[in-house]
């Protein structure tokens, strides 16, 4: 699929008043007991500016107090300069927690320097360029674990349901954490909450970007829209309705249900521990 597939009729998955109040407590409950049982001394948490990041940072304030809570913004060349404000903005203005910036790119640069197989000439080759950006996702990865080893911590994903499904992240970069507090919302549920909590508006609804390449933004690089996709996972994937049930539902082309089909099921490895042969008996 080249263009980004958008339902006529999405589904709503937003939830009353009363199950977002029991959402919110779900949530910083499995927060509190996570942290208590790991012995931890302080939580770690990579802010981009995004809305699932920006989320799961005022849960874990709200679940552990704002001296627990530690926050890394971690920009380079291609992050959007708005985004790496509001990431600032969350840490100091919105929730006042300790937070460091470590700018990486020249980490990433010390790393294709030193790989003989780089070619410079080749840097904007698409396979290339999937491959420095899953690069710069790993090394805030290794940054962020570095700060939890070194004030026992933890790290805290920023992974919600509809991403998971779909296997868009990158393996042992922002999949690599010690639990995932939001993992069991879908895209429109995580807006709702964040908004529910005193989010501002235009961090909740702008466009969401991982920002690991110049321009990318993530509708476009799934090739479909978050309400599509959130409708889809809850419809087929989640649940049992067939692929034209589902397309009659939401109104989208059946093309795009066996596309969303097709990345849950060639993302299975990333949700799921390597595997290794049965011991020989």
């Amino acid at each position: 699929m080249t263009d980004t597939a958008s339902a006529d009729n999405p589904l709503d998955l937003r939830f009353s008043k009363a199950e977002l109040e029991r959402q919110r407590d779900h949530i910083t409950s499995f927060i509190t007991d996570t942290y208590n049982a790991s012995g931890a001394a302080s939580a770690v948490i990579c802010l981009s500016g995004g809305i699932d990041s920006t989320l799961t940072s005022h849960l874990a304030v709200e679940a552990l107090g704002q001296e627990a809570v530690y926050g890394l913004v971690l920009p380079s060349t291609v992050n959007i300069d708005e985004n790496m404000s509001d990431a600032e903005r969350v840490a100091s203005e919105l929730l006042d927690i300790e937070y460091d910036i470590v700018e990486i790119n020249p980490l990433v640069e010390a790393f294709l320097a030193a790989n003989p197989n780089v070619d410079p000439d080749e840097m904007g080759d698409d396979a290339v360029q999937v491959a420095v950006g899953n690069l710069r996702a790993r090394i805030r990865a290794i940054l962020a674990f570095f700060e939890a080893n070194r004030r026992g911590g933890l790290v805290l994903g920023t992974g919600n349901r509809s991403e998971a499904a779909v296997g868009y992240y990158t393996k042992y970069g922002d999949g690599a954490v010690d639990c995932h507090p939001i993992g069991n919302l879908y895209k429109q549920q995580v807006r709702q909450l964040a908004e529910h909590l005193g989010v501002p508006e235009r961090m909740a609804t702008k466009t969401a970007t991982a920002g690991l390449w110049d321009d990318q933004t993530d509708e476009s690089e799934l090739g479909v829209g978050y309400d599509t996709l959130d409708s889809i996972l809850a419809l087929h994937i989640d649940g049992p309705v067939s692929a034209q049930a589902t397309a009659d539902e939401i109104g989208v082309e059946e093309s795009a249900i066996e596309h969303v089909r097709d990345l849950h099921e060639k993302s299975y490895h990333k949700r799921a521990m390597p595997p290794s042969p049965e011991p020989l008996r």
